[in-house]
């Protein structure tokens, strides 16, 4: 089959170069990942190494997303920040993840769409010497990923692959990953695509968009965190007050914190996807899960982060 004939002639269609960016980032990371875990097996036993993608689309990836669920709630809810950059048709996550070498030893891939995940079931035939080890879950991706996280995973290391189309995660899927001490998460933080779209400049936020921000962020401390109010005298004798909304570096540092909190070591700088007219759209965020494999696990991500892909 090829890159042209999914089901209906069409692709899952996403992004521009910040595409570009996450995922040559998450390539170099897996394959950094296998081959380290591969040279420094358990005394005991090697790890059983996992990829576990959550909104894993087609397997392919090109210019816009086109087909967002039909619940409003999940849906990217500011798409003119996106854009519609042309790029050819190329590698999405799924597949960058099944051509990574050393080889994962298990591949979940999970959507919610019915027809997304007919398409994904075409990489079985098109990775045949992998077939039996991807597992392809319908669902919702907070669910699906509590339920994995709830195995035992004393003998297992995996990486998670974290890539919303808005706002959908929920911090206590977060919370259930860190609570493995086996995932390293790579995380889309939706800054300029969900967040600071959602603080208006007058600090009166409607209640559906306060509660989609508590169930992100785990918390309703937010607010307090985001706005203050300033009081500036008048020539006669009273004040004016305004309200002053938080700038995107410090929505992105308030979250890069609460990561800080439940996983053992968290990137520091975070990297700032933008679009072509230079609007912060995401930070591509990695925290990792395992106390003992942080040190070098951090090392391989602030690289990728900090100074580049050489």
């Amino acid at each position: 089959m090829s890159r042209r004939q999914l089901r209906g002639g069409k692709a899952h269609r996403f992004g521009g170069d910040w595409t570009t960016e996450k995922l040559e980032v998450l390539a170099k990371y897996l394959s950094s990942y296998t081959t380290a875990l591969k040279d420094k097996p358990s005394r005991q036993q090697p790890f059983r190494k996992g990829y576990i993608d959550a909104f894993a689309g087609t397997g392919y990836r090109d210019a816009h997303r086109d087909d967002y669920p039909a619940d409003s709630s999940q849906t990217l809810l500011f798409p003119d920040l996106a854009g519609q950059e042309p790029q050819d048709l190329l590698d999405g996550s799924a597949r960058l993840a099944l051509k990574t070498e050393p080889r994962f030893d298990r591949y979940v891939f999970i959507e919610q769409s019915e027809k997304r995940c007919a398409d994904l079931k075409f990489l079985k035939s098109e990775f045949p010497a992998l077939a039996d080890d991807i597992e392809i879950r319908r669902g919702d991706a907070n669910l699906e990923i509590q339920k994995l996280c709830r195995m035992t995973w004393r003998s297992h290391r995996a990486v998670l692959f974290l890539d919303p189309y808005g706002m959908q995660v929920e911090w206590k899927t977060i919370e259930a990953i860190a609570g493995t001490q086996a995932i390293d998460l790579w995380l889309l933080f939706p800054l300029g695509i969900g967040v600071n779209r959602l603080l208006t400049r007058s600090g009166e936020i409607p209640e559906p968009w306060r509660l989609r921000l508590n169930l992100l962020l785990g918390t309703e401390d937010w607010y307090e965190e985001f706005y203050s109010f300033e009081s500036t005298p008048t020539l006669f004798g009273g004040a004016d007050e305004r309200v002053v909304k938080a700038s995107t570096q410090t929505i992105g540092r308030y979250f890069n914190d609460r990561l800080k909190k439940i996983f053992p070591a968290v990137a520091e700088e975070p990297k700032v996807l933008r679009n072509s007219a230079n609007s912060p759209l995401y930070l591509l965020c990695f925290a990792a899960g395992n106390p003992n494999g942080a040190p070098i696990a951090l090392r391989i991500a602030n690289h990728l982060l900090k100074k580049g892909l050489e």
